[in-house]
């Protein structure tokens, strides 16, 4: 019985593991790392979250019709040693008309990985890529 049980461990494990190699994805599969975008917009919401945190800012399109964009950034810990915090004196927040320089998808969609913020009292914040 104890020789089973093991055995059926190691399978689990070893599915998890390669599960999550697969969810590990390059930013060069995604992104497109050889060109950058920037623009203003408003932030709908800022997530300090791990592996990766979000930004979903609002960005008028050519038309002027605000499209919410959704940038992925380094995690939070990235995000707080860049000095932007959830909390505190660089604190992005809903509301905050603020200035992004991102790699856009290589899709066309509109998501992209967040490369520097301008924030509301006009300090830029730089990310650099690991």
């Amino acid at each position: 019985m104890s020789k089973r049980f093991f055995v059926g461990v190691v399978a689990c494990v070893a599915l998890l593991a390669v599960g999550s190699l697969h969810a590990h994805h390059s930013l060069a599969g995604v992104y497109d790392l050889n060109k950058t975008e920037r623009a203003t917009g408003i932030v709908q919401k800022f997530a300090f979250t791990n592996p990766h945190g979000a930004l979903h800012i609002a960005i008028k399109d050519k038309q002027g019709e605000p499209k919410v964009w959704q940038l992925t950034t380094g995690s939070a810990n990235v995000l707080t040693n860049a000095g932007v915090t959830a909390t505190g004196p660089n604190r992005v927040k809903n509301g905050d008309e603020i200035t992004v320089t991102f790699n856009p998808a290589l899709n066309g969609a509109t998501i992209g990985f967040l490369r520097s913020i301008v924030l509301p009292d006009k300090k830029e914040v730089e990310f650099v890529p690991n």
